[in-house]
């Protein structure tokens, strides 16, 4: 839809990524991708380190299988604090920890990384300040009125505000494509276990872009807001692998107990609890759903198959959710809403955004209302995405229309997303669910009045 602040980083534990959520689709400008954040949450990772799932996962052939050595916690279950770390343990600490990435993915690195570690107050003067060079406030503006037309952001939320203080209180690190230059948050100043994940996570980063050029990836496309989540799940989902398994290879057992109690801290999660639930499925998934997508290509082509994809990136989230699709090149449908649509609304209305929502923010739109209900599952009602386009449309005295045009593989899928949209629809009000004569596709039309609906669905033949 808009712009997406495109940087890579690392949260704090239990801090999900700090990449803007894809249902807004802020976006940086075409010459900033500094939000491209490679923003795990610590906990997430443990976790994903230690599953079964993650540890079948075979490194590159060259990756060193020597575990790292393991302790016993202290009496009591306390873990020890890291000590404070002069530069030159910290320099020799990261060029360790970059031999060892480089080892695990089988990348070579074709420049020097050069890390600038921030405190509390310089990742929130850096994020900030990014987040307003790269996203105008009109568009921001525009993104908060189409999650309020669809239900997903309280009527007095501010999502600027939202954006800034989500950004400033997650993220724990960094890689800027733009710069090349590398971020490292200590807010203890100590480089303790927290702080050596961040770095092995935005070094893969580093070496992604060294040797596939992330700038081509293109994910900050206007208008084409599925694609790009899409491609920064792949992104996200190998640095995230990465990392799961230099953990497992180079944090000794006290290390990850450390991260799990960070993780579990109240304080660290309490921010992100409290955000609208919208931002906070969408800052999950590219490193979730990103995680399960790599896994399955390394797991049938090894590190080979993740390059592989890196010149070919998924085309939609539907890829990246059901791995066989990417695998069989299902192409998304092209489905295209009238460009004259503001015209034919009448005099004072404009198009005000214009993306594709994709089957994961379908499912996150339909789960805010659908969980619970009784009717089919958000997942599922989601599943069958054949293709989508959506406009908000900004008329005079505040008025506003959201037109949403979807396709389906087949019209029991057709069927199955409308049912659970009539159920959104009608908590919303003011809305109607139109189903294609042919069974192919559904429209979902949301007016700010029921004559702002009448006049919408005029205008489209619905």
């Amino acid at each position: 839809m808009g712009r997406r602040s495109r940087s890579f980083c690392v949260p704090e534990p239990l801090k999900l990524s700090a990449t803007i959520p894809p249902m807004t689709a802020i976006r940086p400008s075409p010459g900033s991708r500094r939000a491209l954040f490679a923003l795990t949450a610590t906990l997430v990772l443990v976790v994903a380190a230690c599953q079964p799932a993650a540890q079948s996962v075979s490194p590159s052939p060259s990756a060193s299988q020597t575990p790292a050595p393991t302790a016993s916690p202290s009496a009591g279950g306390s873990v020890a604090p890291s000590a404070p770390a002069s530069p030159a343990d910290l320099s020799a600490t990261y060029a360790s920890i970059e031999d060892q990435v480089r080892t695990i993915r089988g990348l070579a690195a074709k420049k020097e990384v050069d890390p600038v570690v921030l405190d509390d107050a310089g990742i929130k003067k850096i994020t900030a300040d990014g987040f307003h060079k790269d996203n105008p406030q009109a568009l921001v503006d525009a993104n908060e009125r189409l999650l309020k037309g669809l239900g997903l952001l309280p009527q007095d939320a501010n999502l600027g505000d939202l954006y800034v203080k989500l950004l400033g209180e997650q993220v724990a690190g960094l890689y800027s494509p733009d710069d090349k230059q590398l971020y490292v948050v200590s807010r203890s100043g100590k480089l303790g276990p927290t702080e050596k994940t961040t770095f092995a996570h935005e070094y893969t980063h580093a070496l992604q872009d060294q040797n596939f050029d992330l700038g081509s990836l293109k994910l900050d496309e206007v208008g084409e807001g599925d694609k790009g989540i899409a491609g920064l799940s792949l992104v996200e989902g190998d640095a995230t692998l990465v990392m799961s398994l230099w953990q497992i290879q180079h944090l000794s057992q006290v290390e990850l107990l450390q991260l799990l109690s960070e993780s579990l801290s109240p304080e660290v999660s309490g921010s992100l609890d409290a955000m609208p639930a919208v931002l906070r499925e969408s800052l999950l998934f590219p490193y979730t759903a990103g995680l399960s997508f790599v896994q399955s290509l390394q797991a049938s082509g090894g590190w080979d198959a993740v390059n592989g994809a890196f010149r070919e990136p998924p085309a939609s989230t539907e890829q990246v959710l059901h791995p066989e699709k990417y695998a069989s090149h299902e192409a998304p449908v092209d489905v295209t809403l009238p460009a004259d649509l503001p015209t034919k609304l009448g005099q004072g209305w404009s198009k005000g955004l214009e993306d594709t929502l994709g089957e994961f923010q379908l499912k996150v739109w339909l789960d805010q209302v659908t969980a619970g209900s009784g009717g089919p599952s958000a997942d599922a009602a989601a599943a069958g995405w054949g293709g989508d386009r959506v406009m908000l449309l900004d008329g005079p005295n505040g008025a506003r229309a959201i037109a949403l045009k979807t396709a389906w593989d087949t019209p029991a899928d057709a069927s199955e997303f409308a049912s659970a949209a009539n159920s959104v629809v009608a908590k919303l009000g003011n809305g109607a669910v139109v189903p294609a004569a042919d069974g192919s596709g559904v429209t979902v039309v949301l007016g700010s009045s029921p004559d702002v609906l009448q006049s919408l669905r005029s205008a489209l033949g619905a």
